[in-house]
């Protein structure tokens, strides 16, 4: 995650001076080794040097001169490292080697020992994308199959939706070659989302091409009618995914981009596979879906229209009473920046609760300070050991001694703390990774730097990166989110030619993008931000479609009979076609959730599936109700309408 910050945050060109200036990297895991002497303890440490990928490996001897009696050395620098018979080691994993630097870790401690840490949190997660990804696609594909059946009369059908778009989706991973890299979190969510989101443009073509079927005995012409036919509604659902999706690609938060670009290029192939690809698929197969045809297995839902309409006003009091706090609660809820806590049934999880319960929290943080003024540098130590969140301050002028000028000693023994330019202090804290504490900690912690030198020093740790985050992809919410809707706004402008339609379709998806992310608020569960913001965007752009597919139906109708005839008509005849969309998108979202242990993936999931469960809802009882109501107001703000006139 730290990658995807952008070059100039503070904590970004931190870490650059700091490998720049010093050797050893800043620790980013640790291990408890139970039951252990000092001596077997250091023989743990020596072997954790041995391992690839492994450097600066930090113990007790590190912190005090280990030869004198443990009783005279101060005890809470000594149970910080040491206690009941339990070892914490500290130590930096390279970057990129986190898998199989770990697995080596596990084999030597056994499983009697724990370890936790940031490297061992990217490794797992790295680990379990592969994995679940599978495993989702497993649960997926036979429900996604499951539904389309439902919803065709050809049993072949179905592989041949499937078929066009995963076509385009295993092009789509292929490509990713190309960026060079991507993040584990848009290897679990793109191709997931690319079919669902992407599945409607095949149903429109094909239903088309049945309706067709009907009409001539020619397949060809058949599909050249169904193709002309669904152009526009597939190239208006694609268009406002695509644009919603390039959004994402204005964050300074780079995992934005990174998920965006996917997204964009998977939107771009799934449109060219089903305009391209999927005609001849179908017209050199055409005769298997002939011979597959069966009954319709769901039975017609008729009537629902008028029923809907029953409903027209206690579902406007409703949405309108919900609107403004669930806009409110959605802009308030309490966000986790990072990936999260791993669950304690996984083994990274209970050694974290472990290792946690024996030593507590530890979050480390490093300040560089420019070398050369030890006597200043004495002074902001003292003051930082004196903050009660500051387990220990390790540095050269409380570790070795002010009193001894470094040139005297050898090289080995200050290079951790000194480079040509700085001087390194590191703090071990037991604040948590971030929140409202720990933000407020490294507030502190740099006022209380600045005082000695102003501006002329550097903070980093995986806090600090968080706090940053923080910064950053607040900034990002109002930018992403104010060009998704005006991106949107004008394809739909474009659509219908209408300033009024766009404003009842937006307002319709956006009511349930605020109801669907104030939820975390009212039941006080805290929700991982870049879940938030992408769904937030995805939702939006993902299940406009629905109210799209509403309304040019409606429009239809309304050219021939009375508003509230052309709505009960049109929810008749598309509710199902809507119903199967966000039937896809719901499961997608909500197996997502089931099979994820990844935090910010799951928590997509679970944002997702409930977003398109609302987004269906709402258009199929709130949109209805806009439409009825604001029916003379649509008229008269659309180009040529042609509305049905009664005649007098």
């Amino acid at each position: 995650m730290v990658d995807y910050l952008p070059e100039n945050a503070p904590s970004t060109n931190a870490m650059d001076i700091m490998e720049e200036e010093f050797d050893g990297a800043l620790e980013n895991t640790r291990v408890m080794i139970q039951d252990v002497t000092i001596q077997e303890a250091l023989s743990y440490k020596e072997k954790l040097e041995n391992i690839d990928g492994v450097s600066n490996v930090t113990w007790l001897d590190d912190a005090i001169d280990i030869k004198t009696p443990l009783e005279l050395a101060d005890s809470e620098t000594v149970e910080s490292y040491y206690q009941d018979g339990k070892a914490l080691i500290s130590f930096h994993v390279e970057e990129g080697m986190e898998v199989e630097t770990t697995d080596t870790v596990y084999e030597l401690i056994g499983e009697n020992n724990a370890m936790s840490g940031e490297a061992l949190d990217t490794a797992t997660s790295q680990k379990m994308t592969g994995s679940e990804s599978m495993y989702a696609a497993a649960l997926l594909v036979p429900m996604i199959i499951l539904i389309l059946i439902l919803s065709t009369r050809s049993w072949i059908e179905p592989v041949f939706f499937l078929t066009a778009i995963g076509v385009s989706v295993l092009i789509n991973l292929g490509t990713n070659i190309f960026i060079g890299e991507i993040s584990f979190i848009t290897q679990s969510v793109s191709p997931i989302l690319q079919l669902a989101v992407s599945l409607d443009y095949a149903i429109f073509l094909l239903h088309s091409f049945s309706d067709y079927r009907k009409k001539t005995n020619d397949p060809e012409e058949a599909m050249r009618l169904a193709m002309k036919r669904s152009f526009p509604a597939i190239a208006a659902s694609a268009s406002t995914t695509f644009f919603g999706f390039i959004a994402l690609t204005f964050m300074n938060f780079e995992i934005g981009s990174d998920l965006g670009l996917n997204l964009v290029k998977g939107i771009l192939l799934s449109f060219i596979s089903v305009m391209v690809f999927l005609p001849v698929l179908t017209l050199t197969f055409f005769k298997w879906i002939d011979k597959t045809q069966h009954r319709q297995l769901l039975p017609s839902i008729r009537n629902i229209g008028s029923f809907v309409l029953k409903l027209k006003i206690p579902v406007l009091l409703l949405v309108l009473v919900l609107i403004v706090p669930a806009f409110l609660a959605q802009s308030q809820t309490n966000f986790i920046y990072g990936i999260g806590d791993q669950p304690e049934t996984t083994r990274p999880g209970s050694d974290a609760a472990d290792i946690e319960e024996a030593f507590g929290k530890y979050t480390p943080m490093v300040v560089l300070v420019p070398a050369g003024d030890v006597a200043r540098e004495e002074e902001l130590v003292e003051e930082l050991e004196d903050f009660n969140e500051i387990k220990s301050v390790i540095s050269y002028v409380n570790t070795v001694g002010a009193a001894i000028p470094p040139e005297y000693l050898d090289e080995t023994v200050t290079e951790q703390f000194y480079s040509e330019n700085y001087s390194r202090i590191i703090l071990n804290t037991n604040a948590e990774q971030e929140g409202d504490v720990t933000f407020a900690l490294i507030d502190r912690v740099k006022a209380t730097t600045a005082d000695f030198y102003d501006d002329d020093f550097h903070l980093l740790g995986e806090s600090v990166t968080l706090y940053d985050m923080k910064n950053v992809v607040q900034k990002d919410n109002t930018v992403v989110n104010l060009l998704t809707v005006l991106t949107i706004a004008v394809v739909l402008i474009v659509t219908f030619r209408s300033i009024s339609i766009p404003i009842v379709l937006l307002l319709t998806i956006q009511s349930a993008v605020w109801i669907n992310l104030s939820v975390p608020y009212f039941t006080d569960s805290p929700l991982v931000y870049v879940g938030y913001l992408i769904v937030s965007t995805v939702q939006l752009a993902a299940t406009v479609d629905y109210a799209i597919l509403l309304m040019e139906a409606y429009k239809e109708n309304r050219k021939e009979m009375r508003a509230l005839d052309a709505i009960k008509k049109t929810i008749d005849e598309k509710i199902f076609s809507i119903a199967v969309s966000a039937s896809i998108l719901t499961s997608v979202g909500f197996i997502l959730w089931f099979t994820s242990s990844n935090p910010v993936v799951s928590s997509i999931g679970l944002l997702l599936g409930r977003g398109a469960l609302l987004a269906f809802v709402m258009v199929v009882l709130f949109l209805p109700a806009l439409l009825v109501t604001f029916d003379r107001l649509i008229e008269k703000t659309t180009w040529k309408a042609n509305y049905y006139k009664e005649e007098k």
